[in-house]
């Protein structure tokens, strides 16, 4: 097995950073011209807000209030106010489309108001290989491809079938480009940002407002500065700026702020390295990443078919640039000439060791040295470019002799990847390496991996060009320690040679365009998917003598809170898929994983099980949280769950900020202490009461009154973010509640 401390002398070898990916190909009916905000308007939009704000734009500024509802009249203030905005475009993956679509089938609405695509990139688990796999995923996932595909086609909305490839990277060799607005139902579509697009990731209530012609909801976020100066050099590569950026700011510190690079190394990094840079700052809670407009940008979108926007956006490239003299709320600068690959891991993506201290980390902590698997790929490092530089390095093990001793797979990014890599001979020189090429898929990045080389429980280590490490994320073993580095880095090896020269082969259509019309495929039977019911309206009364589910200890995330990997096959499906809740969140009672005490029996069970019967008895029940709560996957069930098994609040030390706004959107209360030290003075015993509900207001801390087993009564204050849109949320028993009364008085 290749050891970790071996990857230490690999820095002297050197590669050759390219300016951009070659793509190319793209058939332009795929590319809705209406689906992007023409530059003039938005040139105009921008002029009036720096005229009512007197004072330089920064870049995430310009786009951002650039497609403000009302630029004239909205307040705007960094971290207080909240935008009301029109996005360009909106993007769904398979596994959150499900339950998006339900919804937007709920609002009674005929087409969706704004393009809008969903992708099928989530639901085929990695196994035998590409072709077999792609195969397997086909048939077992059969009735929800059809539900995607006839409700797409019903609504207006592009369906790109199994095997198009994943959803990030088809957005930015289709639909990403300078200005651009996009919300995407999927943590990672910041990866837009490559293109000089701001791309967010949302739940998929949010996804729903947009599609209904609402104006999407925003706190406005802070900006973060990172200047880049140097050029990147021998192994370091893009992925390596983000894992230090990850160190510097840990898994929270882009909470609630765009992060925004800008600076003379920005040229040495190719249009998709950008986007591997955006795609990663999903790790530090950022709202979205953005590059400014360079040539790299310009190469890209000439080679993507879309020289068009490319010659635009030259036109305007003053809106895709941040002002002189631009204000950051942090500034962080690195030096790519001094930047050394880094390798973070594991359990955790800020945890970062440089190349030269990895074998040193590794055994002054434990953690296993033998790989047992090496993976490339996911929406974070799937471009031609990461393809071609590992192709490269395993040509030139080739040329010595040598080939993988560990399991080593390859996840092209898209079928025209697949296509072009299979062309260029790529293929072959992995498979002559030892490799497998996986489906067009995310696969093991989300824990669609059916591995069979380790038995859960047993230590060992893998090493993934992935973005997220958590416990048990990629193969539900929580003993699989995870390192996340650059694809040079995985393969230990080389880097070297150009780019495509015969342009891109496009590879199979796998797109279906929307007709508006035909009905929507829902079996009544079906263990796949379910029609939602509408969740009750408060009562207006406060929320009295609710029983603790769960305190949690520790890290919690969506992953935590609603398990991916063999769960993700009931994402359409609430009831079913609601049996994950909680299962890997530690109990702080116990220390133990989906052991609770039902507080009405005393008797202990699985924490789906007692939600059940809680909710069975009508007892109301609240969850409590540590810090940044959420973090990670944009998993809108993870918000669900909780209100469909009779939860009504999540009682916190801080949140993640899509995780909290997906918990308000489904009528949940997400409150946090106005003392971080009165987590401890709630027992998993307690009753807890929220009152004051009839004057919530904005800004207005709710009172909880803690009582304790001894009758004793503890009060103490809860902060909330809710304005008063959010509270009506609240109060109608959901954001789609509220639509559906809002759109009624209308008619």
């Amino acid at each position: 097995m290749l050891r970790l401390s071996q990857l230490v002398g690999a820095q002297t070898v050197r590669c050759i950073h390219c300016s951009a990916s070659v793509l190319g190909g793209v058939p332009m009916s795929k590319f809705d011209s209406k689906s992007y905000l023409p530059y003039e308007k938005l040139d105009k939009k921008i002029k009036v807000v720096k005229n009512r704000l007197k004072r330089p734009l920064t870049l995430s500024e310009k786009i951002l209030y650039g497609h403000l509802d009302k630029p004239d009249t909205q307040d705007i203030e960094r971290g207080v106010s909240y935008l009301r905005l029109r996005p360009d475009r909106v993007a769904m993956q398979d596994a959150t489309a499900q339950m998006a679509m339900l919804q937007f089938i709920s609002s009674g609405l005929p087409q969706v108001a704004v393009p809008s695509t969903i992708h099928c990139d989530h639901l085929i688990e990695a196994q035998r290989g590409g072709v077999q796999d792609l195969a397997r995923a086909k048939d077992l996932n059969k009735e929800v491809y059809n539900f995607l595909s006839s409700s797409g086609n019903k609504y207006g909305v592009g369906f790109w079938k199994p095997g198009s490839g994943i959803i990030h990277q088809i957005i930015l060799e289709n639909y990403a480009f300078p200005g651009l607005l996009l919300i995407g139902t999927d943590s990672h579509t910041p990866n837009g940002g490559g293109l000089g697009g701001l791309c967010i990731g949302v739940g998929g209530a949010d996804a729903v407002d947009v599609m209904a012609d609402i104006p999407w909801e925003l706190k406005c976020p802070k900006v973060i500065g990172v200047k880049l100066t140097g050029k990147l050099s021998g192994w370091t590569s893009a992925k390596d700026v983000i894992l230090k950026v990850a160190d510097i700011l840990t898994v929270k510190g882009g909470t609630g702020a765009i992060v925004e690079y800008f600076g003379p190394g920005v040229d040495s990094i190719s249009a998709t390295g950008m986007a591997t840079i955006c795609n990663m700052g999903a790790e530090i809670g950022a709202t979205t990443s953005v590059f400014p407009y360079n040539d790299s940008m310009k190469k890209y979108l000439e080679a993507t078919g879309r020289g068009d926007i490319a010659g635009q956006a030259e036109k305007f490239k003053h809106l895709f640039v941040p002002d002189e003299g631009a204000h950051y709320d942090q500034l962080i600068e690195i030096d790519l000439s001094k930047l050394t690959p880094h390798v973070n891991g594991p359990f955790t993506p800020d945890l970062a060791s440089p190349i030269d201290k990895l074998g040193e980390n590794a055994k002054k902590n434990g953690w296993p040295l033998d790989i047992r698997v090496g993976l490339i790929g996911s929406c974070t490092n799937s471009s031609y470019e990461d393809m071609q530089r590992a192709a490269s390095v395993a040509k030139q093990a080739l040329g010595k002799g040598l080939k993988t001793k560990s399991t080593f797979t390859i996840t092209p990014g898209s079928e025209q990847i697949r296509a072009t890599i299979e062309r260029d001979g790529l293929s072959k020189i992995f498979a002559d390496f030892g490799g497998m090429v996986l489906a067009n898929a995310c696969g093991p990045c989300i824990g669609q991996w059916d591995r069979q080389d380790v038995k859960k429980g047993e230590k060992n280590t893998i090493v993934t060009s992935y973005n997220r490490n958590f416990t048990g994320r990629n193969d539900a073993n929580p003993a699989t320690h995870g390192f996340v580095c650059s694809p040079e880095i995985v393969t230990a090896l080389a880097i070297a040679d150009d780019l495509p020269r015969e342009g891109y082969d496009a590879g199979e259509d796998t797109y279906q365009a929307p007709s508006g019309s035909g009905s929507v495929d829902v079996a009544p039977t079906s263990q796949r998917l379910q029609l939602l019911a509408p969740f009750n309206k408060w009562d207006g009364k406060d929320l009295e003598d609710m029983v603790v589910l769960i305190k949690v200890k520790g890290k919690c995330t969506t992953d935590h809170i609603s398990a991916a990997g063999p769960w993700l096959k009931f994402r359409g499906h609430l009831d079913n898929i609601s049996n994950n809740l909680f299962l890997t969140a530690i109990n702080a009672e116990n220390g133990e994983m989906n052991k609770v005490k039902n507080q009405l029996t005393g008797q202990y069970g699985a924490v789906p099980d007692t939600a059940r019967a809680l909710k069975a008895s009508k007892q109301a029940w609240v969850a409590i949280g540590d810090e940044n709560y959420g973090e990670g996957s944009s998993r809108e069930h993870a918000a669900l769950e909780p209100r469909h098994l009779g939860g009504r609040a999540i009682i916190t030390k801080s949140f993640a900020r899509i995780h909290e706004t997906n918990l308000k959107k489904q009528g949940m209360l997400p409150l946090t202490f106005a003392n971080a030290e009165d987590y401890d003075k709630i027992d998993p015993t307690d009753r807890v009461s929220i009152v004051g509900l009839k004057d919530f207001a904005p800004g207005k801390p709710l009172k909880a009154v803690i009582k304790k087993g001894s009758g004793k009564k503890v009060d103490i204050w809860l902060n909330h973010t809710f304005n008063e849109q959010q509270i009506e949320w609240f109060k109608s028993g959901s954001a789609l509640n509220r639509m559906k009364e809002v759109f009624a008085s209308r008619k």
